[in-house]
């Protein structure tokens, strides 16, 4: 019974671990898309020509024929 007790109790602090490290990577997420935002409305000329930058690469090795 101490046993299961133990694991039990190690399953839940391993949870609450993963709860912890996913809550975490939103939070991170949050703060780029964040970050990127405010920088396209500060250099939208520079966020245009990385977004068409990045379109082309992708576009040139995504090739669909």
């Amino acid at each position: 019974m101490a046993q299961t007790r133990t694991n039990r109790t190690a399953q839940h602090q391993a949870e609450a671990a993963v709860r912890d490290t996913v809550e975490e990577g939103k939070q991170v997420t949050h703060d780029i898309v964040e970050y990127v935002t405010e920088y396209a409305r500060e250099n939208p000329g520079t966020a245009a020509l990385w977004c068409i930058g990045v379109g082309f690469v992708l576009g040139w090795k995504l090739k669909p024929w």
